[in-house]
């Protein structure tokens, strides 16, 4: 980075900490010195070190705890320090008893399709503009989106700015832009799939598996009366969300993993996606990389329901039985699904699918990191939550709980690989 830029960027930084904050002299002198020695430590831990200025672009920061540590709020004033402690302490359980409101909200904006209503235009809309575009709304009440958009803009969902006439503009964010659904690459169906009564409520017996275990079915089941993926065949509507959830986030994550090992694939002439559904992802592998001899392996059920691709061939069959050979085997977002006794024997069977001395595993899994505060470390922690509700044993591993994995399933060497996505890349191999 060049040193311009360099002062650049760590001014705005520094001007976003302090922004509309009445901070006094000598807690702004200790919080930049903190927020330098982070941006160093983050430098010196990375696998290949960098220029402590350079890691400003990756540094995860949460600006708010680092303030709070140096700068008492008016609140404060007249309080003792125990007493600060204390209303602390009540804000933060107050903030995290009604953060289901800021998941709410959004699925509400989603469902409207507030964001497409406004990408149309290209340009930031009033409240009037955007309920005039709402459909299948007979008698739209403006007052009470203006309810929802006012969380949004807290949460930086959208922005809000005023026109001349002092009315508000509503526009887009790098965050709204997610949320769109008139684009491939969308989070939208995975936030109304894990808003969904069905997939949503088995949270509620989490209480209950941790004072009994499993032995009497997952929370899932507890609140159901069949598991999650019994469910899909039961329930079209949920079926049809977590298919359309699976699809988007498979896109969302595909497209980090093909730029970020680009490397790997080269070296590959045949490649098995393990649990590999219907092909989409193995579909955006070969199309990127058209050298490879695909396979996409999944239950038979699953294949037969399969489009044709050009460069697969699917093939029907139980992880848990044999696996078809190949170079090197592809698994993701499969082995968090299951327990430990379970991955045993999916990567056992691995293991016999490929060489001895060339072959490898590829796969794209969360890697836990509890004590990090890295850009997805508490998505990480939450996914592990949801895993906890809806299947037994199944749960997102840390560092050690992968190389405990490899160790038992005859895989001597590891690596890996960060992406720019919510998992990352985990090379195993033989030898």
């Amino acid at each position: 980075m060049e040193s311009n830029g360099k002062r650049t960027l760590f001014t705005g930084l520094i001007l976003e900490l302090f922004n509309g904050r009445q901070v006094p002299l000598d807690d702004k002198v200790v919080l930049l010195l903190d927020f330098f020695l982070c941006c160093k430590r983050k430098a010196s831990c990375t696998q290949h070190p960098v220029d402590t200025f350079d890691s400003l672009y990756t540094i995860s920061l949460n600006m708010e705890t680092v303030l709070s540590n140096h700068s008492p709020p008016l609140e404060f004033k007249g309080l003792s320090k125990e007493d600060e402690e204390a209303l602390v302490g009540q804000v933060e359980i107050w903030k995290y008893m009604t953060c289901f409101t800021d998941s709410v909200a959004l699925k509400c904006v989603i469902e409207l399709r507030i964001a497409d209503i406004i990408d149309r235009y290209a340009k930031p809309l009033s409240l009037s503009q955007i309920v005039e575009n709402i459909e299948d709304a007979p008698s739209p009440d403006a007052s009470l989106l203006h309810r929802i958009m006012r969380v949004m803009i807290r949460r930086k969902i959208f922005s809000a700015e005023k026109s001349d006439t002092g009315e508000t503009l509503y526009g887009l964010t790098r965050a709204s832009k997610w949320i769109l659904r008139d684009t491939k690459m969308t989070l939208a169906p995975m936030l109304l799939l894990e808003n969904h009564p069905i997939h949503l409520n088995p949270a509620h017996y989490i209480t209950d598996i941790i004072k009994e275990g499993t032995k009497n079915g997952t929370a899932f089941f507890r609140c159901h009366g069949h598991e999650q993926f019994e469910m899909t065949g039961l329930d079209p509507e949920y079926n049809r969300l977590f298919n359309e959830g699976m699809v988007c986030t498979a896109r969302v994550v595909s497209k980090a993993v093909i730029t970020g090992y680009s490397d790997g694939f080269n070296k590959i002439e045949s490649l098995v996606d393990v649990g590999g559904g219907i092909g989409g992802s193995l579909f955006e592998i070969v199309r990127a990389y058209p050298h490879i001899k695909a396979i996409n392996f999944d239950l038979p059920h699953v294949v037969t329901t399969a489009p044709n691709y050009h460069g697969i061939t699917h093939v029907g069959g139980d992880m848990f039985v044999s696996i078809p050979s190949a170079d090197a085997i592809y698994m993701k977002w499969i082995l968090h699904d299951w327990s430990d006794e379970h991955c045993i024997k999916i990567l056992t069977n691995c293991r016999k699918a490929i060489p001895e001395k060339t072959g490898k595993m590829i796969i794209v899994d969360h890697v836990l990191r509890p004590e990090e505060n890295e850009l997805f470390t508490d998505v990480g922690i939450a996914f592990d939550m949801m895993l906890l509700a809806h299947n037994a044993g199944g749960k997102e591993r840390t560092e050690e709980n992968w190389k405990w994995l490899f160790k038992e399933t005859g895989f001597a060497r590891y690596n890996i690989i960060k992406i720019n996505a919510l998992p990352s890349i985990i090379e195993a191999f033989p030898i």
